[in-house]
This record gives structure tokens, C-alpha cells and sequence, in this order.
């Protein structure tokens, strides 16, 4: 008799409610770290951010364990118990999220932010500088000017004429979103911030879904038809911490100590090259790895995870919170992050369902192959973004460029 719901209807229906969460948080915390840091540790301070997600990864393998070594005895007896273990994980991830509850709804907006809404929107008159020097307050002042007398001893005196230049008075108002990005020059920033994101997480969830190889490579993976379902699972997670020790959690923190100096571009430049070059080693030695030397295969596996996050993966989230004006930071880096969870998508719904083609696992070196591919269109759209290294934010983003000029 079922005990309730289908399984996947109710992560189904909490994941979708989690995603709306958590597409709001990622251009929120960029935005609001991004706006209230100084220039000198700005980049810092959002990789740091950012890199508590490595902790993160650490962290909820090290539940699992615990959670499932508590019920070790019940699912001996009953393999039902399993379902506790899985809801009680996942509702252990609730904690942090209301710790920090109360913060988040009483920090204020960013001064930067504050005083886009209090600038009134079309009260700016503007003059152009060559204009300006052309032109008198008004024509009353101008009528009354005086002009000088003509000498009548002076055969050579000239009638002077004095020439009013009109005054060219416009209204300076913000462009639209629509209107800002129609431009080229700020377009291809978004498609750069978003297109890179997206190449990512293709290989970045599609490789990490994969990461049961390695596991089993480590000897961490047990055997399902044999060994008791808590050992099995215990096991696989002891896997998962050392895979994220091994590259991921030390990449992270690589980049928040080097990005001030390096700067972003480059970050993201060095790592997309590197991934492009190991998915391509990877894919087309795949089988011969494996079989040789699986020390070899995981050293690689870990310099890939550790590439990623000394890499791509920290700075598609910190450039597109600088390189937007204060006014599309938040909505521009939402995109860009949507784009990645899109690029997710396509991994785990498009190409991971073939990775059993012709065979259990017979196409992952093919994969790979295409991950190759994905890195380097990252590579390439990155040269659209620009560096923000040691810039403020009115820098990268002139204030200029936001408005337009309407004439009266």
C-alpha cells in the first residue's frame, strides 16, 4: 500500500518553489555585496560569498552520513525507512536559509540604489558645452546687452552684430531596459555574462552527475546488490566529501585570494582554457585513462573541479554584478544566472540521456568531448565582457550611457 505521494511529484513541487527563492537570491546577493564594497575588495568579497557554496557541497554529504548512520538499524529491517533519511536531509537545508531569514528582509538598499529612486526622473536640462559658450541666460538679458558706439572719427569702425544662439534645452530621462540593451555595445556584454554562464553549468552539472565514476574509481562506490543500503549510501557520500575536497572546495577559495590581483577576465579566461584542454584529454582518452591508471584519471577529474571554481564558476557570478548600472544590475545578473539553470537543464534532460548509449557508460567519453566544446565557446564569448578589476562601479558602468535626452 503506497505510504504517499509519488516521490518525484513532491521535489517536483518544493524544488520549483526553491528555484523561485534561490533565482531571486543569486542577483540580490551579488547586487547588494557588489554595492556596498569598496573598490579594492569588492571582487573578494563576492567570491567569498560565493565560495561558502563549496561548504556547502562539503557540508550535505556529512548530513546524509549522520542521518543515515541514526537509521542505519531501521533500514536493515525495513529499506523504507530511507524515506525519513532523504526528507530529513533536505529539510536540514532549511536551517541556514531561516537563520539568515531575519537580515534579509531588515537590510536596507544600497546608497547607490536609494538614489536612483529619489532622482527625479525628467527634470535634467541639458546644453551642450560648445553651446553653452554660444548662448546668453535668456533674450531679455540678451536685448539688453549693450553694444559699443561707433567711433565717428574712426573711417574704419564696423557695425558689430551680435548673434543669439538658441538655446537647445532637452529632458535627460532613464532608458528602459529595453532601450539600453537594444545597443549593441551593452547587449553583447549580457550575452557574454550569460552565454558563459550557460556554457558552464552544461559541462559543470553535466560532469558532477557523472562524478559516480570517480567515486568508484576512489573505491568509494560499494555495490548495491550486495552491500546493506546505509553502508551503500554511507559509502557514496564519503566519495562526495572527498571528491569536493580533492579540487572544488580548494578552487573556490583560490579565486578569493587571487581575483583582486589577477583580476576577473583573467580568471575566467585561464579556466575556461584549461577545462577546454582537460574535457578534450578526458574525452579522448577516456577509456584508455581508466584502464591504465585510475590515479591518473582522478588526478585529472580533481584538476578539472579545481579549474572550475579557480575558474568560471566564481567569476560568471561576480562579473555580471559590476558590469550593469545600478538601475539593470539585479535583472541583468538574474538573466545571466537563469541562462546558467538553463544550461543545467540541457545537461541532466539532453546529453545525459546518452550517456548509455551503445552500453552502461559507453558514451561519456563523447560527452565529454562536447563539454570540450562548451568550454571553449566560454572562452570566446568572455573577450565581450569587460575587465572590472580595480574600477568602481560609476567606472565600468558610465552613469552617461543610462540616460537619454528628449527634446522639449
Amino acid at each position: 500500500m503506497p505510504r504517499g505521494f509519488n516521490v518525484f511529484i513532491v521535489l517536483f513541487i518544493w524544488r520549483l518553489i526553491l528555484g523561485f527563492g534561490i533565482g531571486g537570491d543569486y542577483p540580490l546577493t551579488a547586487a547588494i555585496v557588489s554595492e556596498y564594497s569598496s573598490v579594492h575588495n569588492r571582487g573578494k568579497l563576492m567570491a567569498a560569498v560565493f565560495a561558502f557554496q563549496g561548504f556547502g557541497n562539503v557540508l550535505a554529504p556529512i548530513v546524509a552520513i549522520i542521518v543515515t548512520a541514526c537509521f542505519s538499524q531501521s533500514i536493515a529491517r525495513d529499506v523504507l525507512y530511507m524515506d525519513y533519511v532523504w526528507r530529513i536531509i533536505i529539510g536540514v537545508g532549511c536551517i541556514p536559509g531561516v537563520a539568515t531569514l531575519y537580515w534579509r528582509l531588515t537590510m536596507t538598499e544600497s546608497e547607490r540604489f536609494q538614489r536612483i529612486d529619489d532622482m527625479p526622473a525628467s527634470l535634467h536640462t541639458v546644453t551642450s558645452e560648445s553651446e553653452k559658450l554660444l548662448t546668453v541666460p535668456d533674450l531679455e538679458s540678451a536685448q539688453n546687452v549693450e553694444t559699443p558706439a561707433a567711433d565717428p572719427d574712426n573711417t574704419e569702425s564696423e557695425h558689430v552684430e551680435h548673434v543669439v544662439a538658441p538655446v537647445d534645452r532637452r529632458t535627460r530621462r532613464p532608458k528602459t531596459f529595453g532601450e539600453y540593451f537594444g545597443e549593441w555595445r551593452h547587449l553583447k556584454v549580457l550575452l557574454g555574462t550569460s552565454i558563459a554562464w550557460f556554457a558552464l553549468d552544461v559541462a559543470f552539472y553535466g560532469i558532477n552527475l557523472n562524478s559516480s565514476i570517480v567515486i568508484g574509481a576512489i573505491g568509494f562506490a560499494g555495490n548495491i546488490h550486495v552491500d546493506q543500503p546505509a553502508h551503500f549510501v554511507i559509502f557514496n557520500c564519503l566519495g562526495g566529501v572527498i571528491i569536493n575536497l580533492l579540487g572544488s572546495v580548494p578552487g573556490y577559495w583560490i579565486t578569493v585570494f587571487t581575483i583582486e590581483r589577477l583580476g576577473r577576465k583573467k580568471i575566467q579566461l585561464m579556466g575556461f582554457a584549461v577545462l577546454t584542454v582537460l574535457y578534450l584529454i578526458l574525452g579522448f582518452g577516456y577509456h584508455q585513462i581508466l584502464d591504465k591508471s585510475s590515479g591518473a584519471f582522478i588526478f585529472i577529474f580533481a584538476l578539472a573541479q579545481l579549474f572550475q571554481n579557480f575558474g568560471p564558476n566564481v567569476t560568471t557570478f561576480v562579473l555580471p554584478g559590476e558590469v550593469f548600472p545600478t538601475r539593470f544590475r539585479s535583472t541583468a545578473h538574474g538573466i545571466s544566472a537563469a541562462s546558467g539553470k538553463l544550461g543545467a537543464i540541457v545537461a541532466q534532460a539532453g546529453f545525459l540521456q546518452l550517456t548509455d548509449i551503445g552500453g552502461h557508460g559507453a558514451w561519456i567519453n563523447h560527452l565529454l568531448q562536447v563539454f570540450a566544446l562548451f568550454m571553449l565557446i566560454g572562452f570566446i564569448v568572455t573577450f565581450w565582457i569587460p575587465e572590472t578589476k580595480g574600477k568602481s562601479l560609476e567606472e565600468i558602468c558610465d552613469e552617461k550611457e543610462e540616460y537619454t535626452y528628449d527634446s522639449i
